[in-house]
C-alpha cells in the first residue's frame, strides 16, 4: 500500500427509508440480514444489519443499460441498485414479494452463467438477486 492509498475496512451502505417497518420486515427478516445493533434513540430510528462480505462494482451507463435489459427487459433502475447473492434467486425474489416488495421481473440466465431476479423493495431500491452459476 503506498502513501496515498486508504486502508477500508467495511463497506457501509445507510438507506434512509420511508416506511423503517416494512424495511425492516423484508431486509432483517424476509431476507434473513442478522441485526448487528439497533442504535434506535428519541431521535430516530436506526438498525445495523450484517450483509456478509461486500463489494462496490461501478458500471457506465451502457453496462448498466444492459444489466437493466438483460434482467428486465428496459432500463429501469437507478443510479444505485443492490445485487445480494442468494442461494436461490427464484426462491429469495418469491420471499421477498411475499414480504412487501414487488415483482420487476422473473429470473433469468445471464450470459456469465448466474440466475438473476429483480424485485423493488417497498422504498423502491431494486435488488438484484443473483445465484452464481456452476463454475
Amino acid at each position: 500500500m503506498t502513501d496515498a492509498q486508504i486502508a477500508v475496512h467495511e463497506l457501509r451502505i445507510t438507506l434512509t427509508v420511508d416506511d423503517f417497518d416494512a424495511a425492516v420486515r423484508l431486509y432483517r427478516d424476509a431476507l434473513g440480514l442478522p441485526e448487528v445493533a439497533d442504535w434506535s434513540s428519541e431521535q430516530g430510528r436506526v438498525l445495523l444489519l450484517d450483509a456478509g462480505r461486500a463489494t462496490l462494482e461501478l458500471f457506465d451507463e451502457a453496462q448498466a443499460a444492459m444489466v437493466d435489459d438483460l434482467e428486465v427487459g428496459r432500463r429501469v433502475s437507478g443510479k444505485v441498485r443492490f445485487a445480494l447473492q442468494v442461494p436461490d434467486a427464484d426462491a429469495a425474489a418469491t420471499t421477498l414479494v411475499a414480504a412487501g416488495a414487488t415483482a420487476v421481473a422473473p429470473a433469468a440466465e445471464t450470459p456469465w452463467g448466474d440466475r438473476n431476479a429483480r424485485v423493488a423493495a417497498p422504498d423502491g431500491m431494486q435488488l438484484t438477486l443473483f445465484t452464481p452459476g456452476e463454475s
